[in-house]
């Protein structure tokens, strides 16, 4: 996933089902803990756009490697509402019904 539309941008790379961007299991089992998945750091001079953001509601585009299994980008946490979805070695140059508006990841 990417911070920007046409893969520009920090990106995020996700291989596994993500429940909840806003909330990562972070191994202290605390109520409502966890920590936000966040866009990576890139640019140590000058920083890609979205650098260290939380991915949730700000990612614009996306790229599937795998040779496989769909990516379905979902509008709400929990694999629920509209979504983009991204056949194997798809790219979605903007996504259309999660446009910085997106809070959970699966593979199908």
């Amino acid at each position: 996933m990417y911070y920007n539309s046409g893969q520009g941008g920090a990106y995020r790379n996700i291989g596994y089902s993500v429940y909840n961007f806003d909330q990562l299991w972070n191994g202290n089992n605390a109520p409502g803990g966890g920590e936000k998945l966040r866009f990576c750091n890139l640019g140590a001079s000058k920083p890609w756009p979205g650098s260290g953001q939380p991915v949730k509601n700000n990612a614009a585009s996306g790229t599937n490697e795998h040779p496989k299994y769909k990516a379905q980008v979902h509008f709400h946490s929990g694999w629920t509402g509209p979504k983009d979805v991204m056949n194997p070695f798809q790219h979605i140059d903007q996504f259309r019904y999660v446009y910085n508006e997106n809070a959970s990841f699966s593979w199908a």
